[in-house]
């Protein structure tokens, strides 16, 4: 299970509870031709996780999940005594695996350990939810040299804000004055997805912003996503005409070739 789950990172990417005991540390794959690291584990109840950078880009994979055909999957996940939330998901070319919005906050939060609770909405065979149980062991080492690797703090105080934002793109009180619209760059892949987050200026431009997230990561999506965040306006709608205020936001791209 663990070669063709590193495999798989490495070329892509209710029921009663189960548990799983955790292992000492995450497994840690290197490849020096890709520049990439992978941090990843795999458990009893049939599931494996992976934080994967490969040449700058930050990804985390969920792979044993009953399979589905929509592209976008909703799980809900709750860490030791916090409460649940819903983190958002994009299906892979494999239907029971599939890579994160967050992948960087959720690393941090998995590096922690402890127990982990996934709940799929409508994932058993009878439509029931189903839900995972698994004892996460700390990672010291292992998701830390991931992040590391491509760059991403071990703490971050804007996973806060993205707690605070929650499913919406937006805090409340702002909204698009022009959003952003990325052209579909030169590349082999027929679509893609990238997660952005910025910080907002006074006159509503973005700034400071980080591609949270980019399948395929080789596509060029980032990139034609940062180039179009230079054209995207928020507006203040809580005061209208008074600046915006210094807010951190996100907003999803997909991509589909025309």
């Amino acid at each position: 299970m663990k070669h063709s789950f590193v495999a798989l990172l490495a070329s892509a990417v209710a029921l009663p509870a189960q548990a799983q005991v955790a292992p000492s540390d995450w497994d840690v794959h290197r490849d020096a031709a890709r520049k990439a690291v992978i941090a990843y584990s795999t458990f009893d109840v049939g599931l494996s996780v992976g934080f994967r950078c490969t040449d700058g880009a930050f990804n985390a994979v969920l792979a044993g999940l009953p399979p589905s055909r929509n592209r976008r999957r909703t799980l809900e996940l709750t860490f030791r005594d916090d409460s649940p939330f819903m983190s958002m998901w994009t299906t892979t070319t494999d239907p029971s695996v599939v890579v994160s919005d967050f992948p960087a906050p959720l690393a941090r939060d998995f590096r922690q350990g402890g127990q982990l609770q996934v709940m799929v909405p409508g994932g058993a065979a009878d439509g029931r939810n189903l839900r995972y149980v698994i004892e996460l062991s700390p990672s010291n080492a292992a998701i830390d040299e991931a992040l590391t690797a491509c760059g991403r703090p071990l703490v971050d105080p804007r996973d806060a804000e993205l707690e605070a934002i929650g499913e919406s793109e937006l805090p409340v009180g702002l909204a698009w004055q022009r959003r952003p619209q990325p052209r579909f760059p030169a590349t082999r892949y027929a679509e893609g997805s990238v997660v952005t987050t910025c910080l907002t200026t006074p006159d509503g431009r973005l700034r400071d912003c980080v591609i949270e997230m980019e399948h395929p990561h080789d596509g060029g999506f980032g990139e034609a996503t940062l180039r179009a965040v230079e054209r995207a306006r928020l507006r203040n709608t809580a005061q209208p005409g008074a600046p915006v205020p210094a807010e951190l936001v996100s907003f999803r791209s997909t991509y589909i070739r025309p």
